[in-house]
């Protein structure tokens, strides 16, 4: 049974961060928490501190960000959503990439590129974010993740760059469980695939048949599988509707 949200007075010393919060899927979720009366801080790229996995940096700027706001406010770090990532787009020196249909269209620096915002900068939000998350009483980060990046689910090949990131994401957030248990054994770290999202990432992809659903649609339906998740959950990888998706 999925838990209710917790009543206003409460909902405000817990507090939510959402990672990629100005994008389609990250701003449903926190206009859903919003509207649930919870506490939450947002980071982007048009954030204050802003967040920018190409600059390294600005990934501790925005944990030390959030650990004063706790410090100051007697807040605890309930939810950590990381809802980053990258399908295409352009290099930072102009070059247009997207997903390979070939291993002849693999790119370096369109790999390295991927790599670095779908992977290394979560790692990054690992080693900086996680340690804010309290040491007792439950709490959870999640990392978007995507069914493609399933080293088991992945029957049609392409897509070398996505893919690769995407399964480096889910061995990251399998092995920060492990750490993150030993901090707190209520503390859930956990990877979601949100089915596929009528967003600008999606779009030029989104073919018939598939069932695209508007981002609040999406939010909400992760939101129930994170207020649902259950003890001994951790490090494990969940779908839109709470099932398990093989690694």
């Amino acid at each position: 049974m999925i838990d209710s949200p917790p009543p206003v007075d409460q909902a405000s010393q817990r507090l939510n961060v959402v990672l990629g919060g100005q994008g389609g899927l990250g701003h449903a979720l926190v206009e859903l928490l919003s509207g649930r009366g919870e506490a939450v801080m947002v980071f982007g790229r048009g954030s204050s501190p802003p967040l920018d996995y190409t600059q390294p940096p600005s990934v501790e700027a925005c944990a030390e960000h959030v650990a004063r706001q706790l410090r100051h406010s007697g807040q605890v770090l309930a939810r950590l959503i990381v809802a980053t990532g990258v399908l295409h787009g352009q290099l930072p020196g102009g070059q247009a990439y997207g997903p390979e249909r070939s291993w002849q269209q693999i790119d370096p620096d369109a790999l390295a590129h991927v790599m670095q915002v779908n992977a290394i900068g979560p790692a990054l939000v690992m080693r900086h974010f996680l340690p804010l998350l309290p040491r007792q009483g439950r709490a959870i980060a999640a990392f978007v993740s995507a069914r493609v990046g399933s080293i088991g689910d992945n029957a049609l090949g392409g897509w070398y760059a996505y893919r690769a990131s995407k399964a480096a994401l889910n061995q990251l957030v399998r092995t920060a469980s492990v750490e993150l248990a030993r901090r707190n054994r209520e503390a859930l770290c956990v990877a979601l695939h949100p089915g596929t999202v009528e967003t600008p990432l999606s779009k030029p992809f989104a073919r018939r048949g598939l069932n695209v659903r508007p981002p609040a649609v999406a939010a909400r339906e992760l939101m129930a599988v994170l207020d649902d998740l259950p003890a001994g959950s951790s490090g494990q990888f969940f779908d839109q509707h709470g099932l398990a998706v093989p690694w």
